[in-house]
C-alpha cells in the first residue's frame, strides 16, 4: 500500500507539473491582459504613453506580444515562486492570493457541503425505486425528471428560482448576495436571514446534480440485482426487501463510495456560473471576474488548487474502493 502510495504522489507532481505549463501558456494566450485593460481604462481620458506601457508590464511581468520563450520564461519565474511557496499577489486588489483563497472559499465550501448531502440524500433513493421498478411509470417519471435537471444551464434555472421564489408575489429568499447589511438583527435573525440568501442557490446546485448520481446508482442496481447471488436470496424465500436493501444496496454502494471520495474538488472549487448568477462572494465567482480581468496569479493558483484537489481525490478514491471491497487488492 505504502509503494503503490508514494509511486502515485510521484506521477501526481509529473501530472501537476504538465497541468500548470498548459494552463500558463492558455493564460497567456488570452486575446487581452490585465496591463491591456488597464490601459483602456486610463485611455478612456488621456492618452497613454509608450512609457506608462512599458512599466506596467514590466511591474506585471508580462509583455505586450509574448513569444513562446517569454511564456517560458514567465512559467519558470512562477514555478520558481510556488516551490518557495509564494503564490504572488493578486493584480486587481494587491493582497496575497492565497488569503484571497481562505476569504472566499468558506462560502462555496458551505454551499457545496449542504448542497452534496441533499444530492446523495435524493439521488441514492430515486436510483433504487428506479431500479426497483425497471421500466415502469415510476422508472419513467424519475428518469425523465432527472433528465430535465440535468438538461437545464446553471445560468437558466438560477433565473427560474429567483424569478419564481424571489421576486412577487411568493418573496420567499433573497435573489442575490449572502447577507442584509442590517445591523440590528439578532442571532436568530441573522441565521434566518443567512438561511434566506443561500438556499436557491443550494437548490439549483442540488437540482443539476443529482441527474448524475441518480442515473449512477440506477445503473449499479440493476446490474446488481441480476447478479446469481440475489437470484438464490430470491429462491430461498427471503423478503423483497430483505433481498433489495441488505443484499443488494450493500454491494451497490461499493462504487457510490469510491465516487463520493472524488466530490472533494468539487466541495472547495465553487459554482462559477451559479455564484455568478445569485451574488455570492464564493471562489468560483471571484475566480471568474479574476479571468475576465486577466489576473493571472489569481487564475494560475485557483486552477492549480482544483488540479491538487482532483489529483488527491482520484487517490483517495482509490484506496476508498480498497477499503470497501477487501477482495480489490493494490498493486
Amino acid at each position: 500500500m505504502l509503494k503503490y502510495i508514494l509511486k502515485r504522489l510521484g506521477l501526481s507532481i509529473i501530472i501537476l507539473i504538465g497541468v500548470s505549463l498548459i494552463i500558463y501558456i492558455l493564460v497567456r494566450c488570452m486575446p487581452f491582459d490585465y496591463v491591456e485593460q488597464q490601459v483602456a481604462k486610463l485611455g478612456q481620458d488621456k492618452g497613454v504613453s509608450q512609457e506608462i506601457m512599458d512599466a506596467l508590464y514590466t511591474r506585471y511581468g508580462l509583455s505586450p506580444d509574448p513569444t513562446f520563450l517569454d511564456m517560458l520564461k514567465g512559467y519558470g519565474t512562477w514555478l520558481w515562486s510556488l516551490c518557495r511557496l509564494d503564490f504572488g499577489q493578486s493584480f486587481v486588489t494587491g493582497g496575497d492570493v492565497i488569503d484571497e483563497i481562505a476569504n472566499h472559499m468558506g462560502v462555496s465550501f458551505a454551499v457545496a457541503f449542504i448542497a452534496i448531502i441533499f444530492e446523495y440524500m435524493i439521488a441514492i433513493p430515486l436510483g433504487v425505486t428506479a431500479a426497483t421498478h425497471q421500466y415502469s411509470i415510476r422508472d419513467y417519471v424519475v428518469t425523465v425528471l432527472v433528465m430535465v435537471g440535468i438538461s437545464l444551464p446553471s445560468f437558466f434555472l438560477g433565473r427560474v428560482l429567483q424569478k419564481a421564489f424571489a421576486t412577487a408575489p411568493l418573496n420567499w429568499f433573497y435573489p442575490t448576495g449572502l447577507e442584509n447589511p442590517a445591523s440590528d438583527m439578532n442571532f436568530f435573525e441573522k441565521i434566518g436571514d443567512y438561511l434566506r440568501h443561500i438556499t436557491l442557490p443550494i437548490v439549483s446546485t442540488v437540482i443539476l446534480g443529482i441527474g448524475g448520481t441518480m442515473r449512477y446508482m440506477r445503473t449499479n442496481m440493476l446490474e446488481v440485482l441480476n447478479s446469481d447471488y440475489i437470484r438464490t436470496a430470491r429462491a430461498k424465500g427471503l423478503k423483497e426487501t430483505k433481498v433489495i436493501y441488505k443484499h443488494a444496496f450493500r454491494n451497490t454502494m461499493i462504487p457510490i463510495v469510491t465516487m463520493m471520495a472524488g466530490v472533494l474538488p468539487s466541495l472547495f472549487s465553487g459554482a462559477m456560473i451559479t455564484e455568478n448568477v445569485f451574488g455570492l462572494p464564493g471562489i468560483g465567482n471571484w475566480a471568474l471576474k479574476a479571468t475576465t480581468q486577466g489576473d493571472i496569479p489569481v487564475i494560475m493558483t485557483y486552477n492549480m488548487f482544483l488540479a491538487l484537489l482532483s489529483v488527491i481525490g482520484v487517490l483517495l478514491s482509490d484506496l476508498m474502493y480498497v477499503v470497501v471491497d477487501p477482495r480489490v487488492k493494490l498493486s
